[in-house]
C-alpha cells in the first residue's frame, strides 16, 4: 500500500542539499508528487510531498542526510483524507492579491489574513516582487528601481463572492494607505502584449485643456467643466464641446510651449522603456488632443495615437475638433480594434485610465486599472493603484523587479 510523506527540511542554505536530499530519497525508492524551496536570509526551506511503495527506511536515510548537510529534516505520514484535501485545493481557482504602497506596514498581512479566510481562501504563497529596501531605510534612487514596495499573494479557493472581495479590499487598502488589487490568475497574465493609456492625468500630470484655458484666461470656466465631466456628472461630449468653445481664438504657438512644459507622470519614463524592451505595443487613447498625444508619441516611443484633432485656421485655435470625438465608447471600440488587428484576444489587452471616460475601455480590457483616478472610477474599476508610480503597472503583470533590471 502507498504510503504518503510530507518531508520538510530546513537549516543554513549551502550547496549540495537539494543534491543530498534527493540521493535519499531516490535510494528510498521515493516518488516525487509536490516541491517547494525557498531560500530567506540564507535559511532554506524545503518541502516535498513523496510516495512510497514498498518498505524502506527513508527516514532513518533522510536524518542521516540531514545530519551530513547541516539540515533539520522532518518525516510526516500523510493520511488519504488529508492528501485527497490537498489535492482538491489544488485544483481549485488561482486568485493573484498584490500589495503596493511606498511602505507595507505590518499590520496589513493581519487583515488581509482575515479578509482572505472570511471567503474560505486559503494563502498558497507569498513573496516580494519589489526589490529590497535600502539599508539606511529610504527609498531607492531615482533610476534604481521602480518606487515603493510589492507583494503578492497567491491564494486557493471554490465559490469566492469575488466582486465583494474587491469591495472589502478596497476599502481596508484605503484605510492603510495600501493599494490591494485581485486578479484570476491564467495563462494570459504574464501574456499581455497590448497597453492602452488615457493621457491627461495618466501619462501627465496635468489636464491640457485646462493648461490651454489658463493662457487663453477662461480657465476657472473650463476647469469647473472638465472637473464635473471627469466626476461623470456630464456627457462628455456636450462638456467638451462647451469647454472647446471657450477656447477659440488661442494662438497655436501656445501649443508648442504647453507640450515643452508637460510634467510626465512619475514612472512613466521607467514603464515606457520596460514595455518597449518586453516586446508590448502601446497606444495613446485620448479625450484630449493628438497635438499632444504626439508629442509624447515622438518622446517616448508610443506606437500609436488616437485622440481629439484641433482645428486651426489663421494660426489660431477655432474651438472645434474634427470628428469622431474621441469619448467612452470611442475609447473603448478602438482598444477592440488595436486587439483585433494585432491579433491578440482581449485577455492580452491593458488599459489604464484616471477618469469616468475610461470606464468603458478599463471593463474591455483584459487587465484595465484605474490609475490616481476619482472615487467613483475607483469604486467601478476591477483594478486600482493610487499610491505608486505609473511603472508599478509591470507589478500587475507579474513582473519581479530582478526581471526588470537591464543585464
Amino acid at each position: 500500500m502507498t504510503r504518503r510523506l510530507l518531508i520538510r527540511a530546513t537549516g543554513a542554505a549551502q550547496p549540495g542539499q537539494l543534491a543530498g536530499l534527493g540521493r535519499a530519497l531516490a535510494q528510498s525508492g521515493a516518488r516525487l508528487l509536490d516541491i517547494n524551496q525557498s531560500v530567506t536570509f540564507g535559511i532554506v526551506s524545503l518541502e516535498a510531498l513523496v510516495g512510497l511503495d514498498r518498505d524502506s527506511d527513508l527516514e532513518g536515510a533522510l536524518s542521516a542526510a540531514g545530519d551530513r548537510l547541516g539540515l533539520d529534516v522532518q518525516a510526516i505520514q500523510v493520511g488519504a483524507e488529508d492528501y485527497h484535501r490537498w489535492s482538491v485545493q489544488a485544483s481549485q481557482p488561482r486568485l493573484i492579491l498584490t500589495l503596493l504602497a511606498p511602505h507595507l506596514p505590518a499590520g496589513i498581512l493581519a487583515e488581509v489574513g482575515a479578509l482572505t479566510a472570511e471567503q474560505g481562501l486559503t494563502v498558497e504563497l507569498i513573496h516580494r516582487l519589489s526589490g529590497r529596501e535600502p539599508l539606511d531605510g529610504g527609498v531607492p534612487g531615482e533610476h534604481d528601481a521602480i518606487q515603493g514596495a510589492c507583494v503578492e499573494c497567491w491564494l486557493r479557493g471554490d465559490n469566492v463572492d469575488l466582486e465583494a472581495l474587491r469591495e472589502k479590499a478596497l476599502a481596508l487598502g484605503a484605510a492603510h494607505g495600501v493599494d490591494i488589487a485581485l486578479q484570476e490568475d491564467s495563462i494570459w497574465r504574464r501574456h499581455r502584449r497590448l497597453v492602452c493609456f488615457d493621457m491627461d492625468s495618466t501619462l501627465i500630470q496635468a489636464e491640457v485643456i485646462d493648461e490651454l484655458a489658463r493662457r487663453h484666461g477662461v480657465f476657472e470656466e473650463v476647469a469647473e467643466v472638465t472637473e464635473r465631466a471627469m466626476r461623470g456628472e456630464l456627457d462628455f461630449q456636450q462638456s467638451f464641446r462647451e469647454r472647446m468653445s471657450k477656447l477659440r481664438g488661442l494662438d497655436e504657438s501656445v501649443l508648442a510651449e504647453i507640450a515643452e512644459a508637460l510634467p510626465l507622470m512619475d514612472g512613466l519614463e521607467r514603464l515606457m522603456s520596460q514595455l518597449k524592451r518586453l516586446g508590448y505595443r502601446t497606444a495613446i487613447l485620448s479625450g484630449g488632443f493628438t497635438y499632444f498625444a504626439h508629442y509624447l508619441k515622438d518622446r517616448l516611443g508610443f506606437d500609436e495615437v488616437h485622440a481629439n484633432e484641433l482645428v486651426i485656421e489663421d494660426g489660431k485655435v477655432t474651438g472645434e475638433v474634427r470628428e469622431p470625438i474621441v469619448d467612452a465608447d470611442r475609447k473603448a471600440e478602438l482598444l477592440c480594434q488595436i486587439a483585433e488587428r494585432e491579433g491578440l484576444s482581449m485577455e492580452q489587452t491593458i488599459a489604464v485610465g484616471d477618469g469616468a471616460n475610461d470606464l468603458k475601455m478599463l471593463a474591455a480590457a483584459g487587465l484595465g486599472i484605474a490609475f490616481r483616478a476619482k472615487p467613483l472610477v475607483r469604486q467601478q474599476a476591477r483594478h486600482s493603484l493610487s499610491t505608486l508610480g505609473l511603472d508599478a503597472v509591470l507589478y500587475l503583470i507579474g513582473y519581479r523587479q530582478g526581471d526588470l533590471e537591464e543585464r
